[in-house]
């Protein structure tokens, strides 16, 4: 046997047992049918690579049931193939978790601070996501769209322009509908397990990170829709086309 063959169903097995532990040993279950009931369970990253485990699954049968001699194979691995089972080795038994992929400075902004205040920052730092507080609680999100959708909303009839004094950030708060429009997480979350919220609850714009994902700790990172699907994790783009 080559050494292709040796490293593939070493990874194969480490998958294997681990397969095995998550449905607490299951007695002669093959690997294709402990694939195919993991993918089921959604709090799992399995259903993302269910149809490359099951097709490897066939390439290791072949090369463990189909031996033609002793020091033969019938199928060898290319190098694609072991690095791509070496790939989703990783991601179901070392997922990666939020931090410090998402560690980022997030600023937040008292509920006094004024509406001329927050559209300079729009302006000048292409801010668009403002998270809310009361002396260090928080009171929700104002996002660029929500806060685009509360404007529109103070136009009268036939009139243009808008009155914006004295208006703060509690201000569109207390008439934003889109009140659900944020998640917190804490620092140890799976980065998959984020990729779910955005699949399961479509209102959410904005994950916060926070040591413990309480809402009024300090904020030490954001996610948004983005910058998993389509800037980070490129197995969850493919599953979701």
């Amino acid at each position: 046997m080559g050494k292709n063959a040796e490293d593939f169903l070493a990874c194969f097995n480490r998958i294997d047992k681990w397969m095995q532990s998550q449905l607490q040993n299951p007695n002669n279950m093959g690997f294709s049918e402990m694939t195919r009931r993991l993918a089921r369970q959604s709090h799992l990253q399995v259903h993302v690579y269910e149809n490359d485990l099951l097709q490897i699954a066939q390439l290791r049968n072949a090369i463990v049931h189909d031996r033609i001699a002793t020091d033969f194979v019938i199928a060898e691995p290319n190098e694609w193939v072991i690095n791509r089972l070496k790939e989703i080795e990783t991601q179901l038994l070392e997922p990666e978790r939020v931090i410090p992929v998402f560690k980022k400075y997030v600023t937040g902004f008292e509920k006094t601070t004024s509406l001329t205040d927050i559209l300079r920052i729009v302006n000048s730092k292409r801010y668009s996501q403002f998270p809310i507080y009361d002396r260090g609680k928080f009171l929700g999100l104002i996002t660029a769209h929500g806060l685009g959708l509360w404007m529109a909303s103070q136009c009268q009839a036939n009139q243009l322009v808008i009155d914006l004094a004295n208006k703060t950030a509690e201000d569109v708060l207390k008439t934003d509908r889109r009140r659900h429009n944020y998640q917190f997480v804490s620092s140890d979350t799976y980065i998959y397990q984020v990729a779910h919220i955005f699949m399961e609850k479509p209102t959410v714009e904005t994950v916060f990170i926070t040591k413990d994902g309480h809402p009024d700790g300090n904020l030490i990172g954001i996610i948004r829709p983005k910058d998993i699907m389509l800037g980070y994790y490129k197995d969850w783009r493919a599953f979701i086309q």
